[in-house]
């Protein structure tokens, strides 16, 4: 509809211009043409050198030169012998044009036609007389009405070929849109492993193709990832509560063989578990849905700081090196919840100590923790940041785990602007966080 507007608009334009100059045109060029013939004729005349058998001009082949009585003075061959090409009229004006549209009768030309007379009052040494000069009008009546046939019939024919021809081409190159559109409506959340075709057009479509089936991609991942997510938190929140359910049922039954206080210790440290599993889930869930959380400016040293002093006769001792000032602009909560992560991580497999570090390095900040403990093998430091995901070092080691400590620290390190890796060293393994550093402003 937009083409069709579109080359309407242009060939209305075109039209209308068309009709009101080309007319005009094609009878001035006719009317200068006859102009001249009769002039030349009436200076002829007027010097009174007026042959009785005028010469024809071309294209201008009927002149006559009459008396105010109407007889004809002088002819061109194809006149000789015939009466006036119009009436004598007195009262004309000399050396004034007088023109018309007159038609001849058939014996003039193979047919009845219409023509342009114009006729020219002079005086000459034998008085005033008429030259008249005649052309015919079949020629330009010809280009007329071809002219106004490609307007009124040509511009509705066209108009309809460009309607056919966009609807035919845009519905040619919108095929494979609807080819996409058709998959996209059969893929369901169950199944999201079909892909919609992508043309071999190297276009914008093809692009919109690929860009869908990439989405899909990571709409099937982050399915995946939700349901085993789903799966093993069903499984990691399953075990110490079937603990506490076995523990206290079994008080309920033998309330008399039961150690009432050893009893509540058990069932307080599955509560524990609890509470420190479901926890870590909620944030994970927050930093999943990108929640905003209030951010203000952090110095990593004090915090660091604060962590070595809550540490105090743990199992391993936290050494930290000499800090300065090194302030992030993030959540308080979060950035402790990443430490004290790393922290217990380290605690876990450190044989005799920790080593903890806070520095700055242009605009970053740089957090290390290094343990002395058996390391983590190469091809198992990515998979570490999976949640849920625990090493076989580490379920011997500390069978309440669930996890999720080191996948939500790499999260908060990310939803930070930063990074969380772990490095080369032997022996042990290094956990280096990169955050970038505040450097003033609102």
């Amino acid at each position: 509809m937009i083409a069709t507007l579109v080359a309407a608009l242009v060939f209305t334009a075109t039209s209308t211009i068309t009709l009101a100059t080309v007319p005009s045109n094609l009878r001035a060029m006719v009317q200068s043409r006859v102009e001249l013939a009769v002039r030349r004729v009436a200076a002829q005349a007027q010097l009174g050198r007026l042959p009785a058998e005028l010469g024809t001009a071309p294209e201008v082949h009927l002149l006559q030169v009459v008396s105010p009585t109407g007889k004809v003075l002088a002819a061109t061959p194809d006149l000789h012998g015939d009466p006036p090409l119009l009436p004598v009229m007195p009262g004309r004006q000399p050396e004034k044009i007088y023109m018309t549209d007159h038609t001849l009768p058939p014996r003039l030309g193979e047919s009845e036609e219409q023509y342009l007379i114009m006729a020219l009052p002079v005086h000459t040494p034998q008085g005033l007389v008429t030259v008249y000069g005649a052309t015919p009008l079949g020629e330009v009546n010809k280009a007329l009405a071809w002219i106004y046939i490609l307007v009124f019939l040509g511009t509705p024919l066209v108009l309809f070929i460009v309607a056919g021809t966009t609807w035919a081409v845009v519905g040619f190159a919108l095929r494979p849109v609807e080819r996409i559109r058709a998959e996209m409506a059969e893929i369901t959340g169950q199944d999201l492993s079909r892909r919609v075709p992508v043309p071999d057009t190297a276009d914008e479509i093809s692009s919109l193709a690929a860009t869908t089936n990439d989405t899909l991609d990571r709409l099937q991942r982050s399915a995946e990832t939700q349901r085993r997510f789903v799966a093993d938190a069903s499984h990691e929140l399953r075990s110490p509560i079937s603990a506490l359910r076995a523990q206290l049922e079994f008080a309920n039954a033998y309330p008399e063989e039961t150690d009432w206080q050893a009893t509540g210790a058990r069932a307080l440290a599955a509560a524990d578990r609890l509470t420190y599993i479901i926890e870590e889930l909620l944030m994970l869930a927050k930093l999943d849905a990108g929640a905003v959380v209030q951010r203000r400016v952090v110095d990593m040293c004090h915090m660091a700081a604060e962590q070595v002093r809550r540490r105090e006769g743990s199992r391993v001792p936290v050494i930290l090196a000499p800090c300065h000032p090194a302030p992030v602009h993030g959540s308080p909560i979060q950035l402790d919840r990443l430490l004290t992560n790393l922290l217990d991580n380290a605690t876990r497999h450190a044989a005799t100590k920790i080593d903890f570090s806070v520095t700055v390095d242009d605009d970053k900040v740089i957090v290390m923790v290094t343990d002395d403990g058996e390391g983590i093998p190469p091809e198992d430091r990515e998979r570490v940041f999976e949640r849920f995901t625990r090493l076989e070092s580490a379920r011997v080691k500390d069978k309440g785990g669930s996890g999720l400590g080191l996948p939500l620290s790499r999260e908060i390190a990310t939803a930070h602007g930063g990074t969380l890796t772990i490095a080369e060293h032997a022996p042990g393994a290094r956990f280096v966080v990169v955050l970038p550093l505040y450097e003033g402003g609102p």
